[in-house]
Order: structure tokens, then sequence, then C-alpha cells
């Protein structure tokens, strides 16, 4: 039976010792929602003080505490607004909270959004950090639909990339959420927009649902090769983590008994390594992708298997993995 991200007695079945405790680690991607299984400030400091030295976070769009009334292209600075007190009440506290937000903007408007991102640093004038505009569309329509419903091409759409200028313009990252069949499409972005940091959220989506769980070899491959090419760009750093999506195929979720620590990562080391390979440990940063990965697994289990992967990495790659990276690059410093 597939479970949900709220099943505590599921995932309390993996009981692990925490490896390297002392290890400083920013959480390069979280959300916090009130849908129908809410996460919100407690239950992600149930996670991060389960054991790991987690010292901050940061907060990635995902549809929460939207504006009710307004200009309907401004009402995404709600979640903003939601978030910022948040991050306010544990900006002295061990876990810094939502320490930078990566907030939801309609890029498709071109200048359009600019009252939208200004909404956004009026609402969070020292932790707004940047904008993710989802566009992950499966071209089989085998995969999960993305809250923004993206149409195909999108990124190279005239009307988004008036709309991405202004990330440049006014000091923003880009978050970039689509699927591996649409890496190519970032790295022309990239190319396009070089001084905009980029920053490649879940590996690039190798999708592992549906037909694509026929062609695993071929997804692999494909998706090796993208990465290999967007990694040549300077602007575009990479988050590792969000392999325990039910989209990328492993089926996790469905199992009696959650994976443990060194499952995961001898199930996905390939991916991982191959990333830190391809752009570097100064360019990558772990991410939990909490609450979404919890569906798989426990916040523990999950930062120990990302200890594993990298166990004999040296003290200053791991810095940079951990915490370093997300650090630079939204500005937590």
């Amino acid at each position: 039976m597939a479970r949900t991200t709220g099943d505590d007695a599921w995932l309390a079945q993996v009981d692990e010792e925490i490896l390297d405790p002392a290890l400083p680690i920013c959480d390069a991607h979280h959300h916090l929602w009130g849908q129908s299984t809410a996460y919100l400030l407690p239950d992600l400091l149930a996670d991060t003080d389960s054991g790991h030295n987690v010292v901050s976070t940061v907060f990635v769009e995902c549809g929460t505490a939207y504006r009710e009334i307004g200009p309907e292209d401004q009402r995404f600075v709600g979640e903003t607004e939601f978030v910022e007190p948040i991050a306010a009440g544990t900006a002295k506290d061990a876990t810094r909270v939502a320490a930078a937000i990566v907030a939801r903007a309609d890029l498709s408007l071109g200048d359009g959004a600019r009252a939208c991102l200004e909404g956004h640093r009026v609402a969070s004038p020292t932790r707004f950090a940047g904008i993710r505009h989802v566009t992950a569309c499966d071209p089989l329509g085998q995969a999960h639909r993305s809250h923004t419903s993206p149409p195909p091409g999108l990124m190279a759409d005239d009307g988004f990339r008036a709309g991405f200028a202004l990330l440049g313009e006014l000091g923003l990252s880009f978050d970039a959420w689509l699927y591996h069949t649409q890496i190519d499409e970032l790295t022309d972005l990239a190319d396009a927009f070089p001084d905009v940091p980029i920053v490649l959220d879940h590996f690039g989506g190798p999708l592992g649902v549906g037909d694509w769980a026929k062609k695993r070899d071929e997804v692999a491959a494909d998706w090796r090769a993208a990465i290999e090419r967007l990694s040549s760009r300077e602007n575009v750093v990479a988050k590792l983590g969000g392999l325990a999506m039910p989209v990328n195929g492993f089926g996790w979720h469905e199992r009696e008994r959650p994976p443990g620590s060194a499952e995961l990562a001898d199930a996905t080391r390939d991916f991982y390594l191959h990333t830190i390979d391809c752009f570097g440990p100064k360019r990558c940063m772990f991410e939990s992708n909490f609450p979404v990965d919890r569906v798989s697994c426990s916040y523990a289990v999950l930062w120990n298997s990302f200890k594993r992967l990298v166990a004999d990495f040296s003290p200053d790659d791991k810095a940079a993995l951990f915490h370093d990276t997300a650090a630079r690059v939204y500005g937590l410093d």
C-alpha cells in the first residue's frame, strides 16, 4: 500500500544511530504546508531535531497560504508573508528555519512579473533569495502534473525569458524543477542568461514511473549525458536529493518497511556520484525535499544515507556539500 508523508509509525520501524552528528548541515530544500497532510514548523523541527546538526534551512515554494484577494499575479506573495514570521522567530535558534526563501512568481508574464517579485522582497527584505517557477512536463504524460501546470517548451518561451531576465536585474536566483527530458532546455536557458544563478532541483527528475520504468537504462544514459552537458555552465549548481519521490520509481513508499540508509545509498549512489563528479562539491548541495521525500524514509535515515555516500570525501568537500555551497548560493552568510 502506498504511504503518506505523515505515516510516523511506518517510518519509526527503522531507527539508526546518527552518523557524524556534529557535521553542520544546511538543508537546502524543504517545504511547509497546511494541505491535507500538514507539515508545519513543529513537524519540521521534529525532523531537524532527530539527531543531525541542522543549523539552517532553505524554504522552497509549494503552494501554501496564497493571498485570497488582490491581483491574481501577486497572490503568490502570501506564501512569503506566511514563511517570513516563522523564519524571524527561529533566527537565533540552533536551527535557523527558512534562513533563505525561494518563492513563486509567474515568469511567463514577462515584465508583468516584476510586481510579484517586488512584493516578495517587501514581505521578506533579507531572506527572499530567488524564484522557483516549476517547468516539469512529462512528454509521455505519465508523471505527476506539477502545481504550475506548465506547457511543453516553457523555458524557451519569449514571455518566460522576459520574466527570467528580471531575476538578473534584481539579483535573484532560479530554482529549476523539471524532468530529465528537459535538462537540455535548462542548459540552453543557462547559456542565454549566464549571469543568473540557476539551481537544478532533484537531479533534474530522472523519471521512473509508467513506461519510463520499462527503460531505466535508457533514462539513466540520457540523464548522465544531459547532466554532463549542463555542468559545463558555470552559473548552474545542483541540489542532491529528491530521489525518494515516487516519480523516480524506486517504490519504497509501497513497502511494508521503509529502507535504511545503507539501502538508500546503494540504490541511488550513481546519481549522486555522477553529479558530484560533473559539478564538483563546491557546486553541489544536499537537500531533504521534506516532507515530499518523507513518503519513503525518515529525515534521520535520509541524512545518514547522504553521509554514507560521501564518507571518504575530504572535510572541505563535506563542508561544501552539507553546508557551504547552499550558504553561498542563497546568501545565508
